[in-house]
This record gives C-alpha cells, sequence and structure tokens, in this order.
C-alpha cells in the first residue's frame, strides 16, 4: 500500500481561488501528483469571487505560497493584482495560474494549452479547421486565442450582448492581427447565424458555465438539429459529466467530450510551472 501524504510544518500550499469552486477535482489531483513526485506541497480550494481577489492575491506573499490556480469568475481580472504577465496570459488577458517566485507574482494562461492537448488526445488537429465557440470569457477567448495560435482555419464565437460581448470582439481583433486565423463574432440569440456557422464547423464548443451548479440542466444550444453527426462537441464543464448540451450531442450521434481531459492537461501544465516536473512522469 502506498503511503498517504502527510502534512508537516514544512509543507508549501497551492490555492485555487474561484466561485463556485467546492466541485472542484483539482485539489485532489494536484495534491497526489506532488506526493509523487516527492514535493511537499498540497492545493486547496478556496471560494473566492471579485470582491475579494485582491485580498487573497496578497494572501499568497503573505503566507508564501508557492502558487495558486484562478477560475470563474476571477480569470480576467486577477491579472491587475500581478507583478508580471506571460506573453501567452498577456494575449488573451486571462490568468488562471499563478507562480509566486520569492514575493514576485507572474500570471500564465494554460487553458488553451489544455484544451488543444485534450482535443489531440482525442486525435483531432485544429489545422485548418472550423471552430466554433460559445463564450467569450477567460477560458472561452484562451481557447479561441490559441486555436488561432495552433493553425485553426476559422473561428466563430458567439455571446450574448452583455459585458463580454466587447471582450469577444477584441480577441477577434487579436485573432485577424496577430494570427493568419479568420474570426467573426456573433449575437448568441442569432439563431440562424449559430445554426449556419455550426452546419460547417469541425468542432463546437461550450465554454461558458451553463450547464454546472448553479445551472444544471441548462444550455444555450436551442435544439439537437442544430448538430450533426460529424461534429466533435466539447464541453469546459465536467461537474456533471454529462451537462444537456453533452446530451444532446449524443442523441445527435457526435463524438463528446466534457472539460475533465481539459482540466486534467491544463492542471498538468500548471504543475510544470510550479514545480519544473512533468506530471505524467513523476
Amino acid at each position: 500500500m502506498e503511503a498517504k501524504a502527510t502534512i508537516s510544518g514544512h509543507t508549501e500550499l497551492v490555492g485555487l481561488m474561484a466561485y463556485p469552486i467546492r466541485h472542484s477535482n483539482s485539489p485532489a489531483m494536484q495534491t497526489e501528483a506532488f506526493r509523487k513526485a516527492g514535493i511537499d506541497c498540497i492545493q486547496l480550494a478556496f471560494e473566492v469571487d471579485n470582491t475579494t481577489l485582491e485580498d487573497a492575491v496578497k494572501a499568497i506573499r503573505a503566507l508564501k505560497m508557492r502558487g495558486s490556480n484562478v477560475s470563474m469568475p476571477n480569470k480576467t481580472v486577477v491579472g491587475q493584482y500581478l507583478d508580471k504577465l506571460s506573453p501567452e496570459a498577456a494575449l488573451i488577458g486571462s490568468v488562471n495560474t499563478i507562480v509566486n517566485e520569492d514575493g514576485v507574482l507572474t500570471g500564465y494562461c494554460t487553458d488553451g494549452i489544455g484544451y488543444m492537448a485534450a482535443l489531440k488526445d482525442m486525435g483531432i488537429d485544429v489545422k485548418g479547421k472550423k471552430l466554433t465557440i460559445v463564450g467569450a470569457g477567460g477560458a472561452a477567448t484562451a481557447m479561441q486565442i490559441q486555436a488561432a495560435l495552433n493553425g485553426a482555419g476559422e473561428i466563430s464565437i458567439f455571446n450574448v450582448k452583455d459585458k463580454f460581448f466587447e471582450a469577444g470582439k477584441e480577441t477577434v481583433r487579436k485573432i485577424q492581427e496577430h494570427t493568419s486565423c479568420k474570426a467573426a463574432i456573433y449575437d448568441l440569440n442569432n439563431h440562424e447565424a449559430l445554426r449556419r456557422e455550426i452546419d460547417d464547423s469541425a468542432v463546437l464548443a461550450n465554454a461558458t458555465g451553463l450547464g454546472m451548479k448553479p445551472y444544471e440542466g441548462i444550455t444555450w444550444l436551442p435544439d439537437v438539429s442544430y448538430l450533426h453527426p460529424d461534429l466533435i462537441v466539447t464541453d469546459t464543464v465536467y461537474a456533471p459529466p454529462m451537462t444537456r448540451f453533452l446530451k444532446m450531442a449524443r442523441e445527435a450521434g457526435c463524438r463528446f467530450m466534457n472539460g475533465h481531459p481539459m482540466m486534467l492537461f491544463q492542471g498538468a501544465a500548471a504543475f510544470k510551472l510550479w514545480t519544473g516536473k512533468d506530471m505524467f512522469n513523476v
């Protein structure tokens, strides 16, 4: 029997700051990886939203934490409290991983990297393909820009006309300015455009919080007729593992993937930033 992780006076801490977050599998995954790597460190989840985020980031320095993951609704706002941003985090405008090096906090974004790795694990190469991605928040932006950087031919972004719609317009500008990918954004309530863009897409992704607590059983997809069997359907939500969106994909005969593989691969990238080690080879 393998020895269980123990906590001592030397145990270091990595955080996970989001709201809601108690459903997350990340603390168990990261803590087990630390244990297997022989690193005296654990990850704990903290329910932090925009109102408490600044104080929570200060705590990383004050408590000499190794760093933290960051998730909704904090990814697009946490950068202002950090000392530095990696090039991809600056381009994406989102941070999901913070590394503390002697009190200097650097923000990274591994969401897009994790999503591309999850698709690759399914045998899917986005190069030259069209993707339709719903959402314009932190994870969505990371997925969109990383897909463009990885050679996607075209990306159609859909979002309701809320505060994130302008962010989606900015993502389109960045993609067109920094990559050879074609990009456009549409109102999610424009169902004619939604059907048209999905029709000739290879990948359809939900990058919104619809489907997870407290929005279980909710999806933006009007009905299953919008899907076609050749479509790869993905969801960033992993709890519950089968959202209404993915159930509709299954009904349409699509290959589909929930958010667990993306979480695993982006977590592995974060683990390497904190430790310098490959999570899959410890």
